[in-house]
């Protein structure tokens, strides 16, 4: 990153529920949960959520009388099936308003980028203050802004700037004096960390290592040692030793996956070939927009860890005649599963993977040896009639079938997709 003195670390408070919030005003200040696949459980709380005790992946079957219309309005939750249009085509628009900030942008997932930014101090709170406001303004979503030498001291700095009201969304962390910095990370656990799991905080705990503040002090030569030089580069960057790049574009280059559970159990191999096509489509969709073609595909099938009585976890590896992103392969490779899977055996989820991804074009194929249907454009094609139509309107042999499988995604408290069709468009009227 030549020339940047600081990174900014963003990120979308609450993101899902934010997102939601932003189009349906009506949600500010109420206990707002977004829920998984097949709406199984809470994966973004609300602030007000959380105050009421909800944790993350708790069963929304056990939570669910919250929602009842006995409890007053102020503390009944509301919950929202995951709109993932919605939030995809949020995210874009926080990403393209952060580049307006900085020729240096690493999209870090859905909701977070680092930035790579100049300036003093007081141009640097300036600046945070103003992504701050920007994003509100014109996206609609509250972020929180850290900013720092280093990546890990960035992300440090945004999670103060989110959970201590006095620093009002952004923290620059040289700003702090070093008394109060190290007070701070005195009072943080490492688990909070960024790349520190739970099992990884155990052993650090056995060395006498519990807070941000005793890894910052550790030796780097023997965290090494006793580690991995990755846990190496968090201590370095926490002592304001930058040795964690930034990327221009994170864009998983070794392997793609698509795997969902189901809201009705599949028993057929039918069944299981039209999830195979359907995944098959997507990951040439996916394939194609980042310009990528794989060699080997994997597909997969689960019963459920709790029926004992049916155990099947059927599997297969198949690799293609050439680097590939057409559909019609992929599909046809990723039937190979359906015939390993057991007739009247409830799978309640099932996948595909590619791998051994190359950039499209990267190594030329002989006249003898090209797809046809790669050369016509038949991915594309499929994709384009999709994003007209909307993802049912066109699929591959039984992928295509009209009327939607009954194992699609149950998303019963969906949203509108305000943004990506026109039929669902917010309306606004004059009060």
């Amino acid at each position: 990153m030549p020339g940047s003195d600081y990174i900014a670390h963003v990120d979308v408070n609450s993101f899902y529920a934010s997102a939601e919030r932003a189009f349906d005003p009506s949600l500010e200040g109420k206990p707002l949960i977004v829920l998984s696949n097949n709406d199984g459980c809470a994966v973004t709380r609300s602030t007000e959520a959380k105050a009421l005790g909800i944790q993350m992946g708790d069963p929304w079957f056990k939570i669910k009388h919250l929602a009842s219309d006995a409890i007053p309005p102020e503390r009944r939750l509301v919950a929202r099936s995951s709109n993932y249009e919605l939030y995809g085509d949020v995210s874009d628009r926080v990403m393209v308003l952060l580049g307006r900030y900085s020729a240096w942008v690493e999209v870090y997932s859905i909701d977070e980028a680092f930035l790579g930014v100049n300036g003093t101090a007081a141009e640097m709170l300036a600046l945070g203050r103003g992504i701050k406001d920007a994003v509100r303004r014109h996206v609609g979503v509250p972020v929180c802004v850290g900013i720092a030498g280093t990546k890990g001291l960035a992300k440090l700095a945004n999670k103060w700037a989110k959970h201590n009201a006095p620093f009002g969304g952004v923290c620059h962390w040289e700003s702090i004096p070093e008394a109060e910095r190290e007070a701070l990370m005195s009072r943080l656990s490492v688990v909070e960390l960024w790349g520190v799991a739970g099992r990884l905080t155990k052993r650090l705990n056995a060395m006498g290592i519990r807070s941000v503040l005793d890894l910052k002090n550790a030796n780097p030569v023997l965290i090494r040692d006793r580690f991995s030089v990755v846990l190496m580069r968090t201590v370095l960057e926490l002592q304001g030793i930058r040795c964690i790049p930034m990327e221009e574009e994170r864009i998983g280059r070794e392997q793609l996956i698509f795997s969902r559970s189901f809201s009705t159990p599949i028993t057929s191999h039918a069944a299981m070939r039209q999830v195979m096509g359907l995944y098959a489509q997507q990951a040439s969709a996916r394939l194609a927009k980042h310009q990528l073609q794989a060699k080997v595909l994997t597909a997969f099938a689960a019963t459920s860890h709790y029926n004992p009585a049916d155990t099947s976890f059927p599997s297969v590896c198949v690799p293609l005649p050439m680097p590939t992103a057409d559909p019609v392969l992929l599909a046809r490779a990723a039937h190979a599963l359906p015939p390993r899977t057991v007739e009247g055996v409830k799978y309640v989820r099932a996948g595909i993977m590619v791998t051994d991804l190359r950039p499209t074009g990267n190594q030329a194929t002989l006249k003898l040896f090209e797809n046809r249907h790669e050369e016509r454009g038949i991915g594309q094609l499929l994709e384009e009639v999709s994003k007209k139509h909307g993802r049912g309107s066109i699929g591959l042999g039984a992928g295509g079938i009209r009327g939607g499988p009954d194992w699609t995604m149950k998303r019963e408290m969906l949203s509108p997709r305000y943004t990506t069709h026109w039929e669902e468009l917010p309306v606004a009227r004059a009060s």
